[in-house]
């Protein structure tokens, strides 16, 4: 296979990325559709498709928009579970040059009409859930294909073309956008991040330093409309494997499948890991199949990776990055058990620097804000060149770094280390607190499952943190038990004003904590930091 000639890859020994040329992802199916027909290309709880069904249909997809006006460039818009269809629809979308905007089903009717509005899809393919879910008027304008019965506008079987049908060829360009990812919102209004398809190149390229390959089989509980699962699933398809898609994650059934399938790639996020690894019967299972589990999108505790390395067979790999692109920093966890509490060093081909408040470069040794470059970075917000700019920063060169608003430091070693988000930093008293050092300490009380760390406003400090926790059925405690153990052990500036023990932590679909909910939901209360 094209992609595969480098044998070597392995967990020890990555493989180097630079003798890749471009390719189109669309071009690399059709090969393997070619060459091994019927290989299992994608699975899901109802069905599967081999690669020849895949490139077929694919086919059929990109004649059916090409008939219907949509041009290369356009774009059309998908928004439903995760499923066999869904991922074909989006790769026959691509290979008519046609942009995909995935959209998530969770946000608001008018959240979604605005990301519709600004991708300028006009299709949307929408399932039942979602449209439910979406109510009436959230596509005005838009012509809705859908994919289940039950669901207002064209049927997705009688709007495919019939079999056999072939799409005009299309020459894709590099720079054109090949997705349009919405951001999840968790900062307000979400923007469309513009991926151009030498952008998700990029990750195809690192997939042979994983191992990827035609006997692979990828396992996946994220949905599609999160760049999260994108990244390991393109090169998954890319180098001729399987993709097994979980509609809706649920732990035990994950592992369940993943020993069924006998898979061996995944990724999860940090949340997804601490259920699995909850599980009492979690060691039961025949896991020697995986040779990577990934991991990105929110704070991995460097206990839980260590728990992980200890129990679940197979590299353990942390990607730290943004949808945006810019600098990735990666954390082979199972090469540097000793530097759990980073996120790596900047990848092979990324540049990572720290620049302080005034955006000058960051002195040796200091804390400031992340920044980076690569070949993999966004085109720009769709449509937002403002807010585009304000996420760019440029060297004295006049080279362009994409800013993660993040808050770090590099070790000794160029291991990276975080702190927290800038948005999420509290100035109590003129001293910075930073969150994530309190969420830590809270982690090691033994009656502690989770914690969130949120600053909000203070007559006397200006800001001071107050945290929510969702604490184990054993040992048991109560609010006032734990402010008192986590505050004997700070210092004054960063005592904890209040803690309030609640059920469950507000996240969204990727399992990112809505710090934003949690802090707008207190300030509502009216209720003062004690």
């Amino acid at each position: 296979m094209p992609l595969n000639d480098d044998a070597s890859a392995s967990t020890s020994t990555p493989a180097s990325t630079e003798a890749l040329p471009f390719r189109f992802v669309a071009d690399l199916i059709r090969e393997h559709a070619l060459e091994r027909p019927d290989h299992t290309a994608l699975i899901d709880d109802r069905a599967a498709l081999g690669y020849r069904e895949l490139d077929r249909l694919m086919d059929r997809v990109a004649a059916s928009l090409q008939r219907d006006g949509v041009r290369p460039t356009d774009a059309v818009a998908i928004c439903a579970a995760t499923s066999v269809r869904y991922a074909a629809i989006y790769l026959g979308a691509l290979r008519a040059g046609i942009a995909v905007a995935p959209l998530s089903p969770s946000v608001t009717p008018k959240s979604f009409a605005s990301m519709l509005a600004d991708a300028g899809a006009t299709r949307l393919f929408v399932d039942r859930a979602a449209a439910d879910a979406l109510g009436t008027g959230a596509h005005d304008g838009v012509t809705p294909i859908a994919l289940e019965d039950g669901v207002a506008g064209i049927s997705f079987d009688t709007w495919l073309m019939p079999e056999g049908s072939r799409p005009a060829q299309v020459d894709v360009r590099p720079e054109w956008a090949f997705n349009i990812i919405y951001s999840s919102g968790t900062t307000g209004q979400p923007k469309g991040i513009v991926q151009s398809h030498a952008m998700r190149w990029t990750h195809v390229m690192r997939g042979r330093t994983y191992d990827y390959g035609e006997d692979g089989v990828t396992l996946l509980a994220t949905p599609l409309y999160s760049n999260t699962t994108l990244v390991v699933f393109f090169p998954t398809l890319a180098f001729g494997g399987t993709v097994v898609l979980m509609p809706k994650f649920d732990a035990a059934a994950y592992l369940a499948l993943a020993e069924r399938r006998r898979a061996t790639h995944t990724m999860l996020v940090p949340v997804q890991y601490q259920r699995i690894m909850a599980l009492p019967d979690f060691d039961d299972y025949d896991l020697r199949s995986y040779r990577f589990k990934f991991c990105t999108s929110a704070p991995f505790s460097a206990a839980l990776k260590a728990n992980v390395l200890a129990r679940w067979p197979g590299g353990l790999v942390e990607f730290y990055g943004m949808t945006e692109g810019g600098g990735t920093c990666i954390l082979a966890a199972h090469l540097h058990p000793t530097k759990l509490h980073t996120v790596g060093l900047p990848a092979e081909g990324h540049e990572v620097r720290l620049i302080d408040d005034d955006g000058a470069e960051a002195t040796a040794g200091s804390i400031g804000e992340v920044v980076g470059r690569s070949a993999g970075m966004m085109t720009g917000y769709h449509r937002q060149p403002q807010k585009t700019r304000d996420a760019e920063w440029f060297d004295t060169a006049g080279r362009r770094f994409i800013r993660t608003g993040d808050i770090g430091r590099f070790d000794e070693d160029g291991f990276l280390v975080l702190m927290d988000r800038r948005k999420d930093m509290i100035i109590s008293g003129g001293f910075n607190v930073y969150p994530s050092d309190l969420e830590a300490l809270l982690h090691e009380h033994p009656a502690v499952r989770e914690a969130a760390v949120v600053g909000v406003p203070s007559t006397a400090w200006g800001e001071t943190p107050i945290a929510f926790v969702v604490t184990r059925d054993e040992p048991m405690v109560t609010a006032d038990e734990l402010t008192a153990w986590i505050n004997r052990r700070v210092g004054k500036t960063q005592r904890i004003a209040r803690l309030s023990l609640v059920d469950e932590l507000p996240r969204s679909a990727i399992g990112k904590v809505l710090k934003r909910e949690l802090r707008d939901a207190h300030v509502a209360s009216g209720e003062a930091p004690r």
